[in-house]
């Protein structure tokens, strides 16, 4: 027998407990559903209060509205996204997401046969990589169209009835502004030939259309089945394909050689014409965001090939590129030879003295993202400037780490990381920022006074883990070996009795165990590690790097710290590529105390950089004095929680976590973080040195 709904006077006790006052007509309007459906609207009131009381008031007053054109899960949804717009802009931000609760609607039953860009945007990105050029990112917009660097595309298709169709048209819309980078749409200045028309929006929108029919027969030339897919979904939307729209003069823009120059010579002649309507699925052109980028991305380049340049002179001549005269510094040349795969025909290769020159790394791709810009490279990219001192950046390459807290959020350049919110039961997305910063060198005599202060202590590691190392395992039951095995003949002769077939596993075998470790110790840089405590883990890190020099297995530290999730810092002792050096010596000396413990977020971090290294076994090893803390409210269940969601999640990638602390109290919230034998409790500071690599033997042995 189903239970009686809620009264008004229980709705309102319950709100009263989380300390949300509705209008009376919104607790009116809850009686009228059936008890599920109270508690489940109520659970979302609750979720939106563990947030912001304002937040839940603002959510509670829109709930009769939303619950006429949603469904639950719809209205989760919905107030889920402005939990996540709450977190980044604020409460004022978070109404403006609750306000679009129409189009939250409209968008959930579009997702019925639409397409979200959620759900394609991974095979998009492989998509747009398998294409020609320079590296282009895609991401959302409520227009279609991209500033050179960007494909911005809408966040959902549902211009077809079935799933597939609006799939492809994704990759239709994809392809089209990929081949305005490619095929040289943005070759020539479009603001300084627009202005001369009396209607610039007119002309920028006829431009568009001239364009798009060259494209399309570039598109048709270069990629054929692309092409056979946008007339089919043409033909299924009614709509004219491009290469059948009757305009005057358009012949010249289907040839093979044709440019955006023809296109502007044929926009003087059409623009009084009426444009046709609804022709295509094109977005629009946005020369003022693609000047912006293009400009940037111009002085940038230039800057780098000529120092390329300067680079290369200096290897050749073998004199520093001010000594040079201004002759000398023209002297390599961009010679264009044939290349049937670019839209020109041709590339370049350089030159010097007639002899052609293998350019550093990168700078190949350099040449051909200027050639895509301009068409060629132009004579003043060919003079040698700078010092000399080229360096190729790659992508992932980040930016001044004296600068890197400058941008607006502090993501520019970072590791962006999610964190649990076990209150609501869900990640908060690109939540916290990570910077991997250098320890300061400066000189220091501490590892010295360590190793001398260890130094009996040191010998007999150093012997340990040689045993360690060089340890030959018995392996039993072997068809041939070094010895008998009396256990296995004793069993065998048992057989043969019975009258069963006697076994040729009756051997020993001596094997040496090949290990196979990688693991990175992390250290804590918490300002409440200032004193002996920071003493401690630095003479704990001299003691295992001198172990484990002797050991061989491959180790990294680094130590962490923060001040809330704006900025988490990661700062590198020691890489897995790095050697024990003197410059190693010289950062573990200067490790220094700082700010908070934001636990989760290293410890995501640290999974990802174990993504890339091969090891059979990997081990994420912490060394810390206290629980998981941070200024903003990172503290106590909440800080459990999403440090234990981080090692969970470590774990599902085959990294082994394991912790040792110092802090009495660990035991109460250790077990449940890490679980019952994946920790130790160091009770007194002055043992921690002497613990650590015994430890270290013991859970790698």
């Amino acid at each position: 027998m189903s239970l009686p709904p809620f009264s008004y006077a229980e709705i309102e006790e319950r709100l009263e407990d989380m300390f949300v006052e509705l209008m009376p007509e919104v607790i009116q309007h809850l009686t009228e559903f059936d008890i599920q459906t109270q508690d489940a609207l109520l659970v979302l009131v609750e979720n939106a209060a563990a947030t912001s009381h304002g937040l839940a008031f603002q959510f509670g007053e829109r709930l009769p509205r939303a619950f006429e054109i949603m469904d639950l899960d719809t209205i989760e949804l919905w107030l889920n996204q402005a939990i996540d717009v709450f977190d980044s802009k604020g409460l004022y931000g978070a109404i403006e997401k609750l306000d679009e609760l129409e189009s939250v609607a409209k968008h959930a039953q579009e997702k019925l046969t639409g397409i979200a860009f959620e759900d394609v945007a991974g095979i998009l990105e492989h998509f747009v990589i398998g294409l020609n050029g320079r590296k282009l990112k895609i991401e959302t917009d409520r227009e279609c169209y991209t500033d050179t660097e960007t494909l911005f595309l809408p966040s959902m298709v549902n211009q077809f009835t079935e799933k597939e169709d609006n799939f492809s048209l994704y990759k239709c819309m994809t392809v089209h502004l990929w081949a305005q980078t490619w095929f040289g749409t943005w070759r020539h200045d479009l603001f300084e030939t627009l202005e001369q028309f009396e209607n610039q929006r007119r002309s920028l929108q006829w431009l568009h259309t001239l364009e798009a029919i060259r494209l399309d027969a570039c598109i048709q030339r270069e990629l054929p089945g692309i092409h056979r897919e946008m007339i089919r979904l043409c033909k299924l939307a009614n709509i004219k394909p491009l290469s059948a729209l009757d305009i005057p003069h358009t012949e010249k823009l289907k040839s093979t050689g044709s440019s955006v120059e023809h296109s502007l010579d044929i926009l003087q002649k059409v623009y009084a014409l009426e444009h046709p309507e609804n022709i295509h699925f094109l977005g629009r052109l946005k020369p003022e965001l693609v000047e912006h980028r293009r400009n940037i991305r111009l002085a940038k380049e230039k800057d780098l090939f000529r120092k390329a340049i300067a680079h290369i002179l200096e290897e050749k001549t073998s004199k520093k590129i001010s000594s040079l005269s201004d002759e000398e510094k023209k002297s390599i040349k961009a010679e264009a030879v044939p290349n049937p795969d670019v839209p020109e025909g041709f590339s370049y290769k350089l030159e010097l003295d007639g002899e052609s020159i293998e350019p550093p790394e990168g700078v190949s791709s350099l040449m051909d993202s200027i050639i895509q810009d301009l068409g060629l490279i132009p004579d003043d990219y060919l003079v040698a400037a700078g010092d000399g001192g080229y360096h190729f950046e790659k992508d992932d390459d980040k930016p001044d780490s004296k600068n890197v807290w400058s941008g607006t959020y502090h993501e520019e350049g970072a590791f962006l990381h999610k964190e649990w919110d076990f209150k609501r039961q869900r990640y908060k997305k690109n939540w916290c920022a990570v910077r991997e910063l250098d320890v300061h060198t400066a000189k220091s005599s501490f590892v010295n006074e360590t190793a001398q202060k260890y130094s009996g202590l040191i010998k007999n590691l150093r012997r340990t883990f040689e045993v360690l190392r060089g340890e030959d395992k018995i392996l039993k039951k072997q068809p041939y070996g070094d010895d008998i095995d009396i256990d296995a003949l004793v069993e065998t002769w048992a057989d043969v009795q019975s009258g069963m077939e006697m076994s040729e596993n009756i051997f020993t075998k001596m094997h040496k165990e090949e290990r196979n470790i990688a693991v990175i110790f992390m250290v804590d840089m918490s300002g409440s590690t200032k004193g002996w405590i920071n003493d401690a883990e630095r003479e704990s890190l001299v003691l295992l790097c001198e172990a484990l020099e002797t050991l061989g297995d491959r180790y990294a530290i680094y130590g962490f710290t923060g001040n809330t999730r704006k900025r988490c810092e990661i700062y590198r002792v020691k890489s897995f590529d790095d050697l024990y050096d003197d410059a190693t010596r010289a950062r573990i000396s200067n490790i220094k105390p700082q700010d908070y413990t934001r636990l989760g977020v290293f410890i995501r971090h640290f999974t990802q950089v174990f993504a890339d290294v091969e090891a059979k076994t990997k081990l994420l090893i912490t060394l810390s004095d206290g629980k998981p803390e941070d200024y903003d409210g990172y503290r106590g269940e909440y800080g459990i929680e999403d440090t234990r969601m981080a090692l969970v999640e470590a774990r599902r990638e085959g990294v082994h976590p394991f912790c040792i602390t110092i802090d009495r109290e660990a035991r109460d919230y250790l077990p449940h973080m890490y679980g019952k034998t994946s920790y130790v409790v160091i009770d007194e500071v002055s043992q921690l040195p002497l613990k650590v690599a015994d430890i270290y033997r013991h859970i790698t042995s």
